[in-house]
């Protein structure tokens, strides 16, 4: 996979493993356009290169805080066009992470809220902080999360999800583990290194798979 330099994201391939560090801590990496398009193109890449497993973590203290303010200001003012246009990025970007076709491993560092919550629901695998929050609270300013609502209630159930995504509430790591939205609660300094086993895991297994006659 050739490098390509990016200026919201860090990334770092070995061994067939593509780890997407989302990069501005700052903001608690929070969605900017910018973002949502270069985690597109790092997606897409990978989808065409020798990577077997992709890791989707944060930098700092956060996962990502969701849609970035100034970005979410702006949508006030933004024509019929251009509101279509950040629609379909944001759609594309959901669509991309869930039909790779490589495993995606989120490794939730921190808050993971709105948007932030999407990714991490819709990679494969969620390894989660204790300390982690999430939160479907596009509906306090008046969205719905339609494409991670379809996918939410595959995973939970409709009851679950509604009750998620109506209220906008925030739940912490315990309760998004007992719902199935977390694979495993891992403490902060051992993330990192428990993400790239469970990668190496699931390459061996498929370094393994037998050949087909």
């Amino acid at each position: 996979m050739n490098a390509i330099l990016y200026n919201t994201l860090l990334t770092h391939e070995a061994d067939g493993i593509l780890t997407i560090t989302l990069h501005r801590p700052e903001r608690r990496n929070a969605l900017t356009p910018e973002m949502q398009q270069e985690l597109i193109i790092a997606l897409e890449s990978a989808s065409d290169s020798a990577v077997e497993v992709v890791i989707l973590t944060g930098a700092g203290t956060a996962f990502c805080a969701g849609l970035d303010l100034t970005a979410l200001q702006a949508m006030a003012t933004n024509s019929a066009v251009e509101q279509e246009a950040d629609a379909r990025r944001i759609a594309r970007l959901f669509r991309t992470l869930y039909t790779l076709p490589m495993p995606t491993i989120a490794a939730v560092n921190g808050h993971a809220i709105a948007g932030g919550t999407g990714l991490a629901t819709l990679c494969d695998f969620t390894l989660a902080v204790p300390e982690a929050k999430f939160g479907y609270t596009e509906v306090k300013i008046g969205f719905v999360p339609a494409l991670v609502s379809a996918f939410l209630s595959l995973q939970i159930g409709e009851k679950h999800a509604r009750s998620l995504l109506l209220t906008g509430r925030i739940f912490d790591t315990d309760e998004a583990h007992a719902l199935g939205l977390v694979n495993e609660i891992v403490e902060l300094d051992a993330l990192s290194e428990r993400a790239n086993a469970f990668a190496q895991e699931l390459l061996q297994n498929s370094l393994d798979r037998p050949l087909r006659d």
